[in-house]
């Protein structure tokens, strides 16, 4: 089958690695722009614009410069808006990690991470002109342990999200699209600010806080530092990295020492 590629996050190389092991033609693949890296904005490409590279594969990175009439386009976290041009060219499918249609939008993962779910789905659907809204193919549900991060869920879609794709292609007739059902909700893009520790939240809600985020950015006796990574214990909070502004990440008892027996205090 011949296949036009979408995608730009790390996590989609997996999954386009399984669909060129699986011997389709692979036309032509699209993603985001370099952007600028580091203290010194290196422009660096996108992982999956280098592993196409990597491959020998034509890469773009502008959507107008789509002209192509392959057998199906796979769009799997690309973060362009698709025009009619290229919706009407072929198929279309789309790997979203969420039970649709809950969870449209730009971070599923993070935020039922965030709320503390303890379960979510794969979702290979229709993509069509709205959000997230196309009808069903295939659909996988995963369980989110307490302790998982955004990396970990990550990490657990590819797989999921790989074996999917190499199924369906391999005879897409197969499949029936069943329409979407139920009320929808929508994900937003986190900024810099979700990562402020309210410590009023409770041990809970700031573990997920900081699982779901990477880090929360808090004072601690005067100190900016961020929070890498935490547990729960019998609902209490235990701290078990942390970075202070400046210095590399540690373990929070190589910080306490740090504080020389000093009174712990929390956001200020």
């Amino acid at each position: 089958m011949k296949l036009v590629l979408m995608g730009t996050n790390d996590f989609v190389v997996p999954m386009f690695d399984a669909i060129l092991n699986a011997g389709h033609e692979i036309m032509a693949v699209f993603t985001r722009a370099p952007k600028p890296v580091g203290r010194k904005h290196v422009l660096t490409p996108s992982p999956v614009h280098v592993w196409a590279e990597k491959h020998g594969i034509p890469v773009h990175t502008n959507i107008r410069e789509y002209n192509f009439s392959p057998d199906m386009i796979v769009v799997v976290s690309y973060g362009v808006i698709l025009r009619e041009n290229v919706l009407s060219s072929a198929p279309c499918i789309n790997i979203h990690p969420s039970r649709l249609p809950q969870y449209r939008g730009p971070s599923p993962i993070r935020t039922a991470i965030y709320n503390g779910d303890t379960s979510s789905a794969v979702c290979l659907m229709q993509v069509n002109a709205e959000m997230d809204a196309g009808d069903i193919y295939m659909c996988c549900d995963f369980e989110i342990g307490e302790n998982e991060t955004n990396t970990d869920i990550e990490h657990k879609v590819s797989g999921i999200g790989a074996e999917m794709l190499v199924e369906y292609l391999n005879n897409p007739s197969a499949y029936i699209a069943t329409p979407q059902t139920g009320n929808a909700t929508y994900t937003r893009k986190f900024t810099g600010d979700d990562e402020i520790i309210d410590w009023s939240r409770g041990a809970r809600a700031i573990h997920n806080q900081v699982r779901a985020l990477g880090a929360g950015r808090t004072r601690i006796n005067g100190t900016d530092v961020k929070i890498l990574e935490t547990r729960v214990v019998d609902d209490k909070l235990n701290i078990l990295r942390i970075q202070p502004a400046g210095k590399k990440p540690m373990d929070w008892r190589s910080f306490v020492n740090g504080l020389h027996g000093a009174e712990i205090k929390l956001g200020e």
